[in-house]
């Protein structure tokens, strides 16, 4: 299902610091940026939504003039419409389960609200109040519709023989008119208790007659619910003259009862238990697991990738996956398990009786498999991955909310070493969680403060000796931290999204300083810059690249985009389509870390890319301590003969130097050369040149080679 938009927020909230954090993490939020209106009492807040519509309600419990279960009664009778979310301190968090039985959407726990849960609870409760909306108005239709059908109507006189009955009574009870005449009220109107099965009422009496439990016995002997009530007929002495019984069927209204019921419990999209439904049967499992002298598991997954496949194939398509998926989840359980769509792409899957530790892993390992295994939606296939992180109860957690979060940590973990595997809880998770979290808030706010800066490494033409071009790479100084590894934070943000305003900033700033060098009259071919698999996805992702290119001055043809083999594949449909819409603009497009993918040189070639950048583990084969140095000399050849250029980066000796040299690699790049420098470093760098001593010249190369 499509994310949920959130746009104006009414908090109400009389704790400054507390509203201040709030508007901090909203203000987190991308593009569209909630709108966030702050009041700090009821009555201010019911003036305010009287008079100006709001998509969300933030409530804290704790009022200077309600508080508890009355606060959030006379919002819901102020702005039924509107989703509501309580904010509660620790204290009151069994106050907060009570709130949903009061119509809130969820609720949140003050001191344990981070950014990233705060957004995901708002998205999820616009999403639940659209849904109970539509099925209030599923409801109000069939009430009317059952309103334009005449009741049944039954008539008898004085002896309780049966006198009349309309047409909807002739249908309803299986009787005609003809053949009831004179019979019984009790012989044609059989109704029982649907409990006890025993006669239920006297349609003589008026004041007995069929409680709303009534079933009633057809002609055929079928049953039907039903609802009746009568009245009496009097003569004009005020003594009974016969009775009038109106009754109706109320089997649509018990089956939209019993399906509204079962929406409040489960996931629109899946038809899978929410997440109350979940902490219910989490704690309920938590209370008898020490009577059976089991345990219990609970599992946090997290798909890999989904949002690509959103961007790439549509949000219907992307439904019919999780659905895909939901179903696989649940052929991998018990049927005394449970699997629960947490919304977007997380799910988490309760293990109720859990022998061992290892019959967790077990499940985890069986649950990858069978996610992976391709999915078939609208002929096309789809293949996508998992992270799964498991907790285990007493151990990781005393009740469903720390099993839960200890399971989130683990399954971060499991994303962070490789993704498509799981990871049990360990207490130390807990502070990289907390870690990671602090390097999110911080990445949020690198942006505007000005943190990031970009590094150039030179690329260095094995013909002329000179340099040709610069890759351009991002690096990050933390307030705190100091210089921050991109290994460590350009994961992150590819993880919450933070990667395409940073791969944005990126590309418009390498634009822009290699148009500067280059109006300044320095010597440089081109300017690189990596893009990753979600830049790439995203659909203005060309029209953004043309955009910068104008805004910057650059020639098309200066600009390389660096992709890995591995974006190129995962994305073949579109890869095809984009790639060649940036060779006809004069962009080239460069396959990086070439020899750690599964694609053929063959087909990268149909891909319209114009070089391939051979991966550094390959280029160690042709060094010193390479075991086989003719695999890259076979590679370099082979990309010749398909008329693609070669870059070897990673270089670290002469060795490899020359040997890359000698079987005609085009560029190379690496420390030995150069490390990545500063802009001002990298342009006193390109006035110099690089002087290698003991490189081979062209010539010697060829007195070698004969």
């Amino acid at each position: 299902m499509a994310a949920a938009a959130i746009g104006h927020v009414l908090l109400v909230e009389d704790n400054p610091g507390d509203a201040r954090l709030l508007r901090e993490m909203l203000n987190e939020q991308r593009s569209p940026r909630p709108r966030l209106t702050l009041v700090e009492t009821l009555t201010e807040a019911i003036e305010y939504v009287g008079r100006n519509p709001v998509d969300m309600i933030l409530l804290d419990l704790g009022l200077p003039d309600a508080a508890g279960l009355s606060a959030i009664r006379q919002v819901r009778a102020a702005a039924a419409h509107v989703p509501l979310v309580v904010l509660t301190g620790l204290d009151d968090e069994s106050v907060a389960g009570l709130a949903l039985q009061e119509g809130a959407q969820d609720y949140l726990i003050k001191g344990q609200i981070d950014t990233r849960g705060l957004l995901r609870s708002l998205r999820y409760a616009v999403e639940r109040k659209t849904m109970e909306w539509a099925l209030r108005e599923e409801k109000e239709r069939a009430q009317v519709t059952l309103n334009c059908i005449s009741d049944a109507v039954a008539c008898t006189d004085d002896s309780g023989e049966i006198t009349f009955l309309n047409v909807v009574a002739e249908r309803m009870t299986g009787w005609s008119l003809e053949h009831a005449l004179g019979r019984p009220m009790a012989e044609v109107f059989r109704i029982v208790d649907e409990t006890s099965r025993r006669p239920s009422g006297d349609p003589d009496d008026a004041s007995r007659v069929a409680p709303s439990s009534s079933i009633l016995i057809r002609a055929d002997g079928s049953e039907m619910p039903i609802e009746a009530s009568s009245a009496c007929i009097q003569k004009h002495d005020g003594l009974a003259n016969g009775a009038v019984v109106i009754f109706r069927d109320v089997t649509a209204a018990r089956a939209l009862a019993s399906k509204m019921s079962h929406s409040a419990q489960h996931d629109a999209l899946t038809g899978l238990p929410n997440r109350l439904l979940l902490n219910d049967r989490i704690n309920q499992a938590i209370v008898l697991a020490p009577r059976h002298h089991n345990h219990v598991a609970v599992l946090f997954l997290d798909l890999d990738g989904f949002k690509q496949i959103n961007d790439q194939r549509g949000h219907a398509t992307g439904d019919r996956l999780l659905q895909s998926i939901s179903e696989r989840l649940v052929a991998c359980v018990r049927g005394s398990d449970t699997v629960c769509r947490q919304g977007g792409d997380e799910f988490v899957l309760l293990l109720s009786e859990v022998e061992q530790w290892n019959d967790a892993a077990v499940t985890a390992r069986r649950i990858l498999q069978a996610i992976s295994d391709k999915h078939v939606i609208d002929d096309q296939e789809i293949h996508i991955t998992a992270s799964i992180g498991v907790s285990v109860f007493p151990d990781d957690g005393a009740d469903a909310l720390m099993l839960i979060k200890s399971a989130d940590a683990a399954m971060y973990e499991a994303k962070e070493q490789g993704r498509q595997r799981y990871r049990f809880f360990k207490p130390s998770m807990n502070v990289r969680a907390a870690e990671r979290q602090s390097i999110e808030e911080a990445l949020r706010r690198a942006l505007e403060r000005h943190e990031f800066a970009l590094h150039y490494q030179a690329k260095l033409s094995l013909v002329t000796g000179a340099i040709i071009g610069a890759e351009a790479l991002i690096r990050w100084t933390h307030p705190t931290l100091g210089l921050v590894s991109p290994a460590r934070f350009v994961p992150l943000a590819e993880d919450c999204g933070l990667i395409l305003p940073i791969g944005n900033w990126v590309l418009r700033e390498a634009c822009t300083q290699a148009r500067s060098w280059m109006k300044s009259g320095l010597a440089l071919s081109t300017v690189a810059v990596n893009i990753s698999a979600t830049e790439f996805a995203k659909k203005q992702f060309f029209d953004e690249v043309r955009q910068i290119l104008d805004d910057s001055g650059l020639d098309p043809a200066c600009l390389e985009l660096e992709l890995t083999e591995r974006v190129l594949m995962d994305h073949e449909e579109l890869a095809t389509a984009v790639l060649l819409r940036l060779r006809n603009h004069g962009v080239k497009v460069v396959v990086d870390d070439f020899g750690t993918g599964y694609s053929s040189l063959s087909h990268l070639r149909r891909s319209a890319v114009d070089a391939l950048k051979i991966d550094p583990s390959l280029i160690r084969q042709a060094g010193p301590s390479g075991r086989d140095p003719m695999i890259i000399a076979a590679v370099i050849s082979m990309c010749r003969s398909l008329g693609l250029r070669v870059v070897a980066e990673g270089v670290e000796a002469l060795e490899e130097l020359n040997f890359l040299s000698l079987h005609q690699c085009d560029e190379v790049q690496g420390y030995y050369l150069s490390r990545p420098l500063p802009a001002a470093e990298f342009a006193a760098l390109l006035g110099t040149g690089i002087q290698v001593p003991g490189l081979m010249t062209p010539a010697g190369q060829a007195l070698l080679a004969g």
